[in-house]
């Protein structure tokens, strides 16, 4: 979607008030953590069963409309209505869905706000949301308050004022509010999910994890498409701009707000050099690109410790000419598992050679696929977006809504992990001295239940 962040931050309305809180002191907002009188976790909710998941959709540009076009291939949906300001993707995706002999989905598209229009609808259950990030926690919130659950891209939000106005709506509500990390549903983080429950690795003691992907050419990207809004982000932050792919697969090896939780965190970032030559280089000096200060590190490293004692490396690189990584790394007290490329290495159970890495996955697969990749995986591949992950993470939502089975990620999960970025910028800020992480679960991770192997 199309936005105008000035007009936005006037005319939000009442349920967005206060949102938008990157000049409040962090420390005032770290300090929002009492739970509303009349509030009960959500942790593990369940909402009651649907015959048919009736869908809404806001924001059908680059990420959206891929999301569209998997639902048509879902059983068990109807989709109601799409909301984009963009008119020409609004009317792609209202194409889309009606060649594939669906019936033709309302259109709302009038202004930044048409999507209340879209909410106030009684026919709708989801609302899947995929527009610039600053408008993700004022979305779910209105969609929660509209008595539908809220799913959203990454990340959840961008202050800690707004994680806990998610977290006291979707309380309060009783409504999901799932940030969809679709890396969670990767084969290879799948099978690691299930060899680590399996011990295969032992006590885990420390995880890698990043978001190192070449993305200056988004830079040409003007008054369309992701690279018109996201650009921007590199002038108003210094830390990690996007946490949410590589922390979430090895927070849920970590059983991260199920047994244990973020407790600090501590982050530098490397000069911000490569956005600034890029834009020299590939503009005539005059161009807006080359009136933007750069601020955000072409590296940020981020260290955060546990309340259990472990440790994990985040690191976002959106800048440097090198090749796409997300880190996926995890060491146990028997070995260790590394992705791009993958590998592993296993004291008792592998090859009795820990010193060399087995680079040779088919075995691996033979023995510790997931079953939910071993029983859509087919499926998800067929139908594309990252290898088929996108396909089975929405797959899996659907059935989750359908069958009366709690969400394979939270409102908890969603803050803890995008909260990062936030909380990186700060340490930042301040010489990379530790951040404390707010408890976003409310003391709720003492107990909650990991995240276990689930089939069909």
């Amino acid at each position: 979607m199309k936005y105008n962040r000035r007009h936005f931050l006037k005319t939000a309305g009442v349920t967005a008030a206060g949102l938008i809180t990157s000049q409040l002191p962090l420390s005032t907002a770290h300090a929002v953590s009492s739970k509303p009188t009349e509030a009960q976790s959500v942790m593990g909710l369940i909402a009651p069963k649907m015959a048919t998941v009736r869908v809404g959709f806001i924001g059908v540009g680059q990420r959206g409309s891929g999301h569209v076009k998997h639902f048509c291939h879902l059983e068990g949906i109807e989709i109601k209505a799409i909301c984009d300001t963009d008119e020409s993707v609004l009317d792609k995706s209202i194409e889309f869905v009606q060649a594939q002999g669906l019936p033709r989905p309302g259109r709302y598209t009038d202004n930044e706000h048409a999507y209340k229009e879209l909410l106030s609808r009684d026919d709708i259950d989801i609302v899947i949301i995929s527009t610039p990030w600053e408008w993700h926690a004022p979305m779910a919130i209105d969609t929660m308050e509209s008595g539908k659950h809220a799913f959203v891209e990454v990340p959840l939000a961008l202050t800690v004022e707004e994680c806990w106005q998610i977290i006291d709506t979707a309380e309060r509500t009783r409504k999901n509010c799932m940030m969809m990390e679709n890396v969670n549903y990767g084969r290879d983080e799948l099978m690691v999910l299930n060899m680590v429950r399996q011990g295969v690795f032992g006590e885990l003691l420390h995880g890698e994890a990043a978001y190192i992907h070449e993305l200056r050419w988004q830079m040409k990207e003007i008054d369309r498409k992701t690279g018109s809004w996201r650009t921007g982000w590199h002038a108003k932050r210094n830390g990690n701009l996007y946490p949410t792919h590589g922390l979430g697969p090895v927070s849920q090896y970590m059983n991260i707000n199920r047994g244990d939780r973020f407790d600090y965190l501590t982050s530098m970032s490397s000069p911000a050099l490569g956005r600034a030559l890029y834009a020299e280089r590939e503009f005539p000096s005059e161009h807006q690109r080359n009136q933007l200060n750069y601020i955000n590190g072409d590296m940020n490293t981020s260290l955060i410790k546990t309340v259990n004692g472990r440790s994990i490396m985040v690191q976002h690189d959106t800048t440097t000419p090198r090749p796409y990584s997300r880190h996926n790394l995890i060491q146990g007290t028997n070995g260790v598992f590394a992705g791009f490329p993958n590998r592993i290495a296993i004291e008792q159970g592998g090859s009795g050679n820990f010193h060399k890495w087995d680079m040779d996955m088919e075995n691996w697969y033979a023995k510790y696929d997931h079953p939910l990749w071993l029983q859509m995986g087919k499926e998800a591949e067929r139908n594309g977006g990252h290898g088929g992950m996108d396909f089975l993470m929405l797959w899996r939502m659907v059935y989750c809504l359908r069958n009366g089975e709690p969400l394979d990620q939270d409102v908890y999960d969603g803050a803890a992990w995008s909260v990062v970025n936030i909380l990186s910028e700060e340490s930042v800020n301040n010489r990379s001295n530790s951040v404390n992480f707010p408890d976003f679960t409310r003391g709720a991770w003492k107990t909650g239940k990991p995240l276990g192997i689930v089939g069909l």
